[in-house]
């Protein structure tokens, strides 16, 4: 361990405890972001504080002379900094150093005031003397807008009435200055002891910067610290920052690509770039980051590397803090767009600037990571750092092939001229990796990425490189280990050069939780999981599929392949069918595997935009997707396709609700294809649902089950389990002219509640019942509502809570309550929906634009009308009432709904029964629907 360099101290011409300034690297002037008097004005500010002070009546006129003239100087530096940053947006280290240094002016002249004005010593004994220390991020000088002023008050002894006088009428100024001022007062002993078993103040100790007053005092601790502290304890401290490291990684999210990162926090952001040099420092004593190149750490271009991600974050932080004028480091999605807009991103090549910004910070983070990795391994060598353990499904360390061996747990190469003999090892050493367990040195993977010129086309078609590739796909059982280090190390994008578009490409909006490539990478690592028998309970149809064989070739390629046109004007769906078509032969595939692989990547939204778009208890959409798909073998195949899709986009978005939704379409299209088409017929269903419904009646007179299932059309029967069938009829039992009835069901199998309403048949009723489920904050996930022959409206609503979950039994009386209140109209659902409509500000830079569609083929006997547009609150009913304004009948609605965007489908009917055939009729209804939605845009932006 070596202590770092001694600052040279300045002479102490009177011992004054205020005179032994010694300048620290906030003090350098050279590097801030415009001339040292525009952002303090040292002389000035000093002869008006001495002005003032000699002018005072007493310490109370003092202190708010010091408070007016520092608070005009702190505003007119803030100013001009913020002013030449917005100048040249991304240049952020003369930025942060340009706050330091106007905090060490106020903090200086603060410091003077109080020790030569307020609390003057012409004499102070040995005890009587004080440092102020800058820690953290104000010791390092590196101090966003808004950080916060981290300060070390040093005595030599116990702390004197003098001392604590000075630092409190200090504070009461920085209080009064409003800055957010985190200090502790302690002797040299005292850090040293409180260091020993907490890590956090040792870390601000080891970074700590004189600012001003008693210089020896910071010179003793400065040699304490290292003599008596760090010395010895290197390997401890690794060991806890990087256990630090992993929790704060767990507490963000665990993710590198968090659509939603923490810039200073999140993995691959600034802390873990600051914790690289924390380390260093306290085993090697350096003072700058550029000394890790010398100690041969990391190369010139690796350093380079670590600079420009460090400017890149530091430079987001610094706008983070000016756009919201307050301490913020999430980069949530309003911020980013403001963020992008202020370091001078624009839209291009049909993507929006938010976009481009955020594949910018993504990469970065990607190579904190790559630096992280090369970093510790170094430590490694010194035997400074514990070695990894075996990783994998290996308990025993398998031998490593020759051309390989294994240096710290790691697989590593024999041999570099050897191993680039051959540019396949470039693809061999991950299926080494693979094969053994074995994570991959550093250095081996530096080799490879400064060797990608070696996969060129020839590479790419050469049949054992496919080989290698195919088989990291379906020999080992976890590929997505290896392809996420191929896609970090820019293997796979080289590879594959049609994939390196969407690496780390961020999809701006709240459905997707992952950048592209990492989504990708997600979707296989599930089959995988599926494959090894993981996910049995949770995706019974998808584990019997693979469990009984598919053509896991076509399934692997797909998957790999189905985002691959994202980022593009055209539909990505159809340009990923395009690159697949030669991606596929190029990998090996046979030419029937190449057209089913296509055929997967062009449709393969097809299952989730039929189970959650369409009423799949309508024969028609199971009739229709029949047709499309054709095969068993694709069902198959889109099935596990769909399911692996739709868990990869993120936490949460997989529930019960679309599990049963996608086992009641692929049930029923497998039994179609099995049975013929004509087997989906309505009346076969209302048979089987009328026989159903006799046998769940207990107790019930014959004649009561005649009527019963008498008053009901045939629509009736078809889209309702039996339960529901059920409650209807005992709900309808006796039932009076002006009653209302309904009951609350849990719904298991759907993660959801069923509402069931039974009342008297009047206009717009199926408004109301959404505007009420509405304003108990219910989200209406399907519903459906049919008229008795006597007059009677029945109608069923599945609804979930805020949180995507059924209600609780416990909450489900003041549900009741409230939609009761509503339909005896005690509450009216347009005024109340006002302030539901509200948007949340972090959602609100979001832009859906809205797309309505008529559909008159997908149901025989409803016109399907599509609403995709942005989702709030209060959409669904101001739709349905729109609807039912205009005498529009819906007989049912599929809410489908993906982060900001919903799709609303409605199955109607006009007035007379019949299909809205009429283009000007619909084009009328659009305009009208149109206008409720912006209408109720305007609503949500007012409240």
């Amino acid at each position: 361990m070596t202590p770092p360099p001694e600052a040279s101290l300045a002479p102490a011409s009177d011992g004054s405890p205020a005179r032994d300034h010694v300048p620290g690297p906030a003090d350098q002037t050279d590097d801030l972001i415009l001339p040292a008097a525009q952002v303090f004005d040292a002389d000035a500010v000093t002869a008006r504080l001495e002005e003032a002070c000699r002018d005072a009546a007493d310490d109370k006129a003092i202190r708010a002379a010091a408070v007016s003239i520092l608070g005009a100087a702190l505003k007119d530096g803030r100013e001009a900094i913020a002013a030449a940053f917005r100048a040249d947006p991304l240049n952020a280290w003369p930025t942060v150093h340009a706050y330091s240094h106007l905090t060490d002016g106020v903090v200086t002249a603060v410091f003077r005031i109080a020790t030569q004005y307020i609390h003057p010593l012409s004499n102070p004994t040995d005890a009587e003397r004080i440092a102020v220390l800058a820690v953290g991020g104000y010791g390092r000088a590196e101090m966003a807008p808004f950080s916060d002023v981290d300060l070390l008050f040093l005595t030599p002894y116990k702390i004197t009435a003098w001392a604590e006088s000075v630092i409190e009428s200090m504070l009461y100024i920085f209080w009064d200055l409003h800055l957010k001022v985190g200090h502790s007062s302690r002797t040299v002993k005292d850090c040293v002891r409180l260091a020993k078993d907490d890590y956090t103040i040792r870390t601000a100790l080891l970074e700590h910067r004189f600012v001003d007053g008693f210089a020896p005092l910071e010179k003793e601790l400065k040699r304490r610290l290292w003599n008596d502290l760090f010395k010895g304890t290197a390997t401890e401290f690794i060991e806890a920052k990087l256990d630090e490291r992993a929790k704060r990684h767990r507490k963000q999210g665990g993710q590198r690509y968090m659509v939603e990162p923490n810039v200073k926090e999140g993995k691959g952001g600034l802390r873990d770039l600051q914790s690289l040099f924390w380390i260093d420092k306290y085993v090697h004593g350096v003072e700058s980051a550029a000394d890790l190149v010398e100690l041969g750490v990391f190369r010139q271009d690796e350093y380079d590397a670590f600079l420009a991600a460090e400017d890149f974050l530091m430079a987001v932080r610094c706008h983070l803090h000016l756009i919201t004028n307050r301490a913020m480091d999430q980069l949530t999605f309003d911020m980013q767009v403001e963020v992008a807009e202020a370091m001078g991103y624009v839209d291009a090549a049909g993507r929006p600037a938010v976009e481009i910004f955020m594949q910018d910070y993504f990469r970065h983070a990607t190579e904190v990571g790559e630096l992280t990795r090369i970093f510790l391994t170094a430590l490694e060598e010194r035997h400074v750092k514990k070695e990894p353990k075996l990783v994998g499904l290996f308990k025993r360390r398998r031998k490593v092939r020759d051309g390989y061996k294994i240096v710290n747990n790691r697989l590593a190469i024999a041999d570099e001229t050897a191993f680039l003999s051959d540019k396949l090892n470039l693809l061999r050493i991950f299926e080494e990796g693979l094969r053994t367990g074995l994570l991959i040195h550093p250095d081996a993977m530096r080799l490879v990425t400064a060797n990608l010129k070696l996969i060129d086309d020839d590479m790419r078609s050469d049949k054992e490189a496919t080989r290698i590739f195919r088989d990291l796909l379906l020999k080992h059982g976890n590929p997505e280990r290896a392809l996420r280090r191929m896609n970090e190390l820019g293997v796979l994008g080289t590879f594959i050069p049609e994939f390196a578009p969407i690496v780390a490409m961020m999809q701006f909006n709240m459905y997707h939780s992952y950048t592209v490539d990492e989504h990708t990478i997600q979707c296989i690592s599930t089959l995988a999981q599926i494959e090894r028998g993981e996910l049995v309970e949770e995706l019974p149809i998808a584990s019997k599929i693979l469990k009984e064989g598919v053509n896991r070739r076509v399934l692997y390629v797909a998957l790999l392949c189905h985002d691959i046109g994202k980022g593009r004007d055209e539909d990505h769906s159809v340009v990923g069918a395009k690159l697949a078509r030669t991606i596929a032969p190029r990998l090996g595939l046979k030419p029937g595997e190449c057209v089913t692989v296509e055929w997967l990547v062009r449709y393969h939204l097809l299952m989730s935009d039929m189970a959650q778009k369409r009423d799949i208890a309508d024969p028609r959409t199971v009739r229709d997707f029949a047709k499309a798909v054709q095969t068993k073998e694709r069902l198959d195949l889109l099935t596990v396709l769909t399911v692996c899709d739709i868990r990869g986009v993120g936490p949460g978005v997989w529930n019960n609700w679309k599990a049963a939704l996608l086992r009641a379409l692929y049930r029923q299209t497998a039994r179609a294809m099995e049975d013929g088409l004509e087997a989906l017929n309505r009346g076969q269903r209302s048979t089987e649902a009328k026989r159903n419904l006799r046998e769940a009646l207990e107790g019930w007179e014959n004649k009561e089950i005649k009527a019963e299932i008498d008053r009901h059309y045939e629509p009736y029967w078809q889209g309702l389990h039996v339960t529901a069938h059920v409650d209807f009829a005992e709900l309808l039992r006796g039932l009076g002219a002006d009653e209302l009835r309904l009951k609350l069901t849990p719904d298991e199998d759907r993660d959801a509640t069923r509402v069931t309403f039974t009342l008297a048949d009047h206009p717009g009723i199926f408004s109301r019942l959404c505007g009420a489920l509405a304003l108990v904050g219910a989200d209406i996930k399907d519903a459906r509502t049919f008229t008795t022959k006597d007059g009677w409206v029945t109608a069923a609503f599945w609804i979930q809570d805020s949180e995507g979950s059924p209600y609780e039994a416990s909450r489900l009386p003041r549900l009741r309550q409230m939609i009761e209140k509503t339909l005896r109209g005690e509450i009216k659902p347009t005024e109340a929906m006002r302030q539901r409509d509200k948007l949340k500000k972090r959602e609100a830079a979001f832009r859906v634009p809205t797309s309505i569609v008529f559909d008159n083929e997908g149901s025989e006997i409803y016109t399907i009308i599509e609403v995709d547009t942005r989702d709030r609150p209060g959409l669904l009913y101001d739709l349905t009432r729109t609807l039912a304004a205009d005498n529009i009948q819906i007989s049912s609605a599929v809410i489908a709904t993906y982060g900001e965007q919903v799709v609303d489908s409605f199955y109607v009917k006009d007035m007379f029964g019949l299909k809205l055939y009429s283009e000007n009729r619909q084009r009328s209804l659009e305009r009208k629907l149109r206008e409720a939605i912006e209408q109720g845009a305007i609503r949500a932006k007012e409240a």
